[in-house]
């Protein structure tokens, strides 16, 4: 039986607005809840759901058009029960069904309406979810909750130090904690059971009363495959490119969705209408890429000859301490570059006189903008434009494949100084931004790097790594190349030095330069070109226009 579908309360004070997508059409089947259409009103997009299971029988309305609260836009036929009853006509068994049978199951489900009603509670396990591409766990950081504690959906339960960065591990429904078997210290990885809890009209009590459906209609094939657990997952493909600038096609809680649980939205190939991304896509997606990780074989690490350790308490007193997460991994990707990456640094010194002064009369013009443009942020922009015009830097190495991947985007990690260690956020596409853009953003990230909270995310995807040591001291050094990168820039203090110009000296303020690369990849004549064109691009900016 159809029903129609009216526009529901959109809230106070909100009478109707503009369609702006349709995300269904004609003969699509829907669940309860799920986004129909997005709806303009006044200063934010609302997405009216679906109000039960069913399949679209019609649909009066297109994008563009005006709704107000109460308006009919369609009618939904029933869905689950509807297939089920059209199933069960040419099949003689389930016609000659005992009646008695029937009234029973009837019964069942309408007591476990009227338990659901009644707010009967389910117990629910809680596992750790998926928390972005590589991300395999962490160190439990800090419990903000414990057990007898009501928790809403969503709710932070713990702070899990993964990595390079902290993710908060949210409630996976509404209810109270029953139990927590984790605390402050411990590890723990993606998919364990951390604890119980019991909740009100959650998604666990539908799955049971489906399953109750099922044993009592076992001939039915429809059920049957539904329920089979061991149906195979079709491997995904990502996303074609999309062109540069150009929106992703998803709602806002889409969006903020896959940059909590650290999915790359421009990945995700979108199934609904006109290939826009649904909520959905992006969890099936995060599941692929964790199901990959975990079915990967294992790649044998090359043995590091560990140097034996002296008993130091023989020479004095001494204290230990254990490496927190981010030292751990500085260690284990150090040891690797270090042992697989055979270096060549080269130095220089840029004169970056004009380029400070350049800095100091535009700094109210970014102070409008709310930041503060910073020699760092002209270096990232400088750096990005290098490597359009020396490709061979922007490529890394494939040694079991024998091939070299040569990059079509530009992005510039920036090495950060923290509490905890050093992190290496990412500057994502510097060729589309300009540097007070990429100022304010790499004001941000560093802010949020300081304080742990960022997505693993954001520490993917470099092409090239600027360590900015002028800030603290020291001139030269020889950075360590950040692999699978192939160089690194390495920027000391800025000194007044007395330069030859014009049959004379002149007090110039000099920046020392340190370029390390990998040398299977690049040759030293091309290391000293690049050097060379940074230098010249710093002291002419004009450069980075004319052939970056």
């Amino acid at each position: 039986m159809a029903t129609e579908m009216k526009v529901p309360a959109l809230g106070e004070g909100v009478e109707g607005g503009k369609i702006l997508t349709l995300e269904v059409a004609v003969g699509d089947q829907v669940t309860e809840g799920q986004t129909l259409f997005e709806l303009e009103t006044g200063k934010a997009t609302v997405e009216v759901p679906a109000s039960a299971d069913g399949v679209i029988e019609s649909l009066t309305v297109g994008e563009g058009d005006e709704l107000s609260v109460g308006d009919v836009f369609g009618t939904l036929a029933g869905g689950e029960a509807t297939a089920t009853d059209s199933s069960d006509q040419p099949e003689a068994p389930a016609a000659q069904e005992d009646s008695s049978d029937a009234e029973e199951a009837e019964t069942e489900e309408e007591d476990e309406d009227e338990a659901e009603e009644a707010g009967e509670a389910s117990e629910i396990n809680i596992e750790v979810p998926a928390l972005g591409e590589g991300v395999e766990g962490g160190t439990v950081v800090s419990m903000d909750v414990a057990a007898g504690d009501e928790v809403s959906e969503g709710q932070t339960l713990f702070e899990l130090e993964t990595g390079k960065a902290t993710v908060e591990v949210p409630a996976p429904a509404s209810g109270t904690l029953n139990n927590l078997s984790v605390s402050e210290g411990d590890e723990i990885k993606v998919g364990d059971s951390i604890g119980t809890m019991t909740g009100k009209g959650s998604a666990p009590q539908k799955v049971k009363k489906a399953k109750k459906k099922t044993d009592k209609t076992q001939t039915k094939p429809v059920k049957a495959e539904a329920s089979s657990p061991s149906a195979p997952v079709a491997p995904l493909q990502a996303a074609a490119a999309r062109p540069n600038n150009s929106p992703v096609p998803a709602s806002p809680s889409v969006r903020k969705f896959a940059r909590e649980i650290g999915v790359d939205i421009n990945q995700v190939p979108g199934n609904g209408p006109r290939g826009r991304i649904q909520m959905q896509d992006v969890k099936a997606w995060s599941k692929q890429l964790h199901q990959q990780q975990s079915a990967a074989p294992a790649v044998a690490a090359a043995p590091v000859k560990k140097v034996p350790l002296p008993d130091f308490s023989k020479f004095g007193k001494v204290e230990k301490e254990k490496m927190n997460a981010i030292r751990r991994m500085t260690v284990d990707h150090m040891d690797n570059c270090w042992s697989t990456i055979p270096h060549v640094t080269q130095f220089d010194e840029a004169d970056v006189t004009d380029l400070e002064a350049l800095r100091k009369s535009f700094q109210p013009k970014a102070e409008k903008a709310g930041t503060k443009l910073t020699m760092t942020a002209m270096l990232i922009k400088i750096m990005g434009s290098a490597l359009k015009a020396f490709p061979t830097f922007n490529a890394s190495i494939d040694s079991e494949n024998e091939e070299i991947i040569y990059k079509k985007y530009f992005n510039v990690g920036c090495a950060v100084d923290t509490p905890k260690g050093l992190v290496v956020p990412v500057i994502r596409g510097v060729d589309g931004l300009n540097m007070i853009e990429i100022s304010k953003e790499l004001g941000d990230m560093a802010g949020n790097m300081r304080d742990g909270k960022i997505n693993p995310s954001m520490l993917q995807g470099g092409c090239i790594t600027l360590s900015n040591l002028g800030g603290l001291s020291g001139k030269h050094f020889t950075p360590i190349v950040n692999g699978p990168e192939v160089a690194i820039l390495g920027v000391g203090r800025a000194s007044m030095k007395p330069v030859w110009q014009n049959g004379e000296f002149v007090p110039r303020l000099m920046m020392p330069l340190s370029l390390s690369y990998d040398h299977r990849l690049i040759d030293g004549a091309n290391g000293t070109r690049f050097m060379r064109w940074i230098v010249d691009a710093i002291e002419q900016p004009l450069l980075i226009s004319l052939e970056g």
